[in-house]
């Protein structure tokens, strides 16, 4: 349990580094969108991250399915996947927190607000629990007014609930990838899918919703 908890540590390390991105992700929708609304590019921002991280999973049910390249090839992109799995949360949750106003500048509260999305409604839970806040959206109120010793307790925490929340549902749905005749592919797809989806709900749960219009015109 300790080599697998730093792993996903180093994991988790490398998509709170790289979730600089989040504004660039963010400007590059309202460009492509001028008259969206911060709903309407929520949505937007929504699809895409989904689209992104179920297609990741498809890919490695169909590797799967090809003799030539087979299961062991496909175990190993399995566990390559989680890597762009945390990365495209990453990505996504830092993206939706500066939709929301949100600017998390440190690593360790980044790392908070990717956790507790990546728990779902049972990440929310968590943090109100650990903190022993009684409003939602908790991470609007309180995410970059937390003393920063608070913020590593409560990740120690949430990343061990991670490991223990995760081990079955990743380990069932690796064995799906690895079913034959494209089955895996199918299986690949819309159960990461779920993932994606349980991430986007841990964020709206840790969020809240947008502001009605956005303050700032569109990005050149």
């Amino acid at each position: 349990m300790r080599a697998a908890r730093a792993a996903v540590d180093r994991l988790l390390d490398r998509a709170v580094a790289r979730s600089d991105r989040a504004v660039e992700v963010l400007a590059e929708l309202r460009r492509e969108n001028p008259g969206a609304t911060p709903t309407q590019v929520l949505r937007l921002l929504d699809e895409r991250y989904v689209k992104r991280v179920a297609r990741l999973g498809g890919a490695v049910g169909a590797v799967a399915a090809v003799p030539a390249l087979g299961t062991v090839t496909a175990g190993v992109l399995t566990a390559g996947q989680l890597g762009s799995f945390l990365n495209a949360s990453g990505d996504y949750v830092m993206a939706a927190a500066s939709l929301h106003g949100v600017e998390v500048d440190d690593a360790e509260r980044r790392r908070l607000l990717l956790l507790a999305s990546l728990l779902g409604e049972e990440g929310a839970a968590a943090v109100q629990g650990q903190l022993g806040l009684g409003t939602l959206y908790w991470a609007k109120g309180a995410l970059t007014k937390l003393p920063l010793g608070t913020v590593r307790a409560v990740n120690r925490g949430l990343t061990g609930r991670l490991l223990t929340w995760g081990v079955g549902r990743v380990g069932a749905l690796a064995l799906g990838r690895l079913a034959p005749f494209g089955v895996g592919a199918v299986v690949g797809f819309y159960g990461t899918r779920v993932f994606a989806r349980n991430v986007v709900e841990g964020t709206a749960q840790a969020l809240g919703p947008v502001p009605a219009r956005f303050d700032d015109p569109v990005p050149a």
